[in-house]
């Protein structure tokens, strides 16, 4: 591997790894290393929260590729954390000392950690964030002395949690300080949510933000508006950040909490990328830059960053869109993320639906259960701009 015509990729995963399939499959030759902090193959983490944290399926099953693909594909994989990055002498220091060289293109892929409440209570070991392989291997560790758990957070992720736990057999009670789950998001499409998790025996405590987490003996409390809620361990589901610090000590361009890139991946500084949860990227459906935490994203802004670095134009322009499985139930979502002026629900008897959602006079989104032929029509309603109401 020499360093005149390595590709470096800081971050193992989704939008690392597809950075390094789509620069080979683009015909990139260069050597190709891929750093990744976990000492893992890049996986999946969509599971954590569902399957895999249900018993459901195995770690086995979670790894994007297999060992020797990245053989037979001549990526290097690099076990090591990012300390610096200097894009002057285009190089990065690991942790132990090493330093890597790169070549024309380094990628930052370096994704976002759990975002934690500032309020007291919260570093308690008893607070559990699930976000890596690591985390849940911890969680279930503590679930088995856990007949009751307290879910703080009522986003996908949160929903997800509550569900699964459920499904495994806990007393689950899910505070946020929403109205109903996800409700900024889905507006009135979110009592649907609560009602599939109150159905599931998750017992809700919305309306009131947490103010505090008291340890007492075997116990944690947390404590919301007028209500206690004590269990004997904490999820917290409260969002992520991105991890900057490796951009800003740089001195690359960072506003609004993320990286500014064009469509191609490309930041300001020459020969830097950076794809997924840390950048804000230009996308050409839209018109403008949006930041964007969703998975199959961070798979589809790392192609585009692969081949941007094996040189074929290329150009983010996927309406942003995820699935997430609550309990039994799954749901898709397509949207801008610009927020809307208008909702459209057809609910069916059979409790399948689709929200439509509008913005100055155009659909911006689309929410289904159970009616996929209107999630994928809908997202090539929302990328050409269709008039509102649908």
């Amino acid at each position: 591997m020499t360093p005149d015509d390595r590709f470096l990729i800081v971050g193992a995963g989704p939008a690392g790894l597809a950075a390094a399939r789509a620069y080979r499959d683009a015909g990139g030759d260069g050597s190709v290393a891929l750093i990744g902090d976990e000492g893992r193959l890049p996986y999946q983490r969509p599971p954590l929260t569902k399957d895999l944290l249900r018993g459901e399926s195995s770690e086995a099953e979670l790894p994007l590729e297999p060992e020797t693909w990245f053989e037979d594909n001549a990526v290097d994989l690099i076990a090591a954390r990012a300390v610096a990055l200097d894009p002057e002498h285009r190089s990065v220091l690991l942790s132990g000392g090493r330093e890597v060289s790169y070549g024309g293109w380094c990628l930052l892929a370096t994704g976002a950690e759990p975002a934690r409440l500032p309020v007291p209570g919260v570093d308690h070991p008893r607070v559990r964030v699930v976000r890596t392989l690591d985390h849940l291997r911890e969680l279930t560790t503590a679930l088995p002395d856990a007949a009751t758990v307290v879910v703080i957070g009522s986003g996908f992720i949160g929903c997800e949690i509550a569900a699964s736990l459920r499904m495994r057999g806990h007393d689950v009670h899910l505070v946020s300080d929403e109205a109903a789950p996800n409700e900024n998001r889905l507006g009135q499409a979110a009592p649907i949510l609560a009602e599939w998790l109150a159905d599931d025996g998750v017992k809700l405590h919305l309306g009131a933000p947490v103010e505090r987490v008291d340890i007492a003996g075997g116990g944690v409390t947390v404590r919301a508006g007028d209500e206690s809620l004590t269990g004997q361990l904490v999820v917290m589901a409260t969002g992520v950040s991105p991890r900057l610090e490796l951009a800003q000590a740089a001195g690359l361009d960072v506003a609004d909490g993320a990286i500014p890139v064009d469509a191609a991946m490309r930041t300001a500084r020459d020969g830097i990328l950076a794809a997924g949860d840390v950048c804000r990227a230009q996308n050409l459906a839209a018109g403008r830059r949006l930041r964007v935490e969703h998975w199959g994203d961070a798979l589809g802004q790392g192609e585009v960053a692969g081949r941007t670095a094996a040189g074929v134009e290329a150009g983010w322009d996927a309406v942003p869109g995820f699935w997430s499985t609550i309990g039994r139930r799954t749901l898709k979502y397509a949207a801008w993320g610009d927020g809307f002026d208008g909702l459209v629900l057809h609910r069916d008897d059979d409790g399948s639906f689709t929200a439509w959602y509008g913005l100055e006079g155009t659909i911006v989104g689309v929410l289904t259960h159970e009616h996929d032929h209107d999630y994928d029509a809908g997202r090539q309603r929302i990328a050409k701009g269709a008039s509102w109401p649908p």
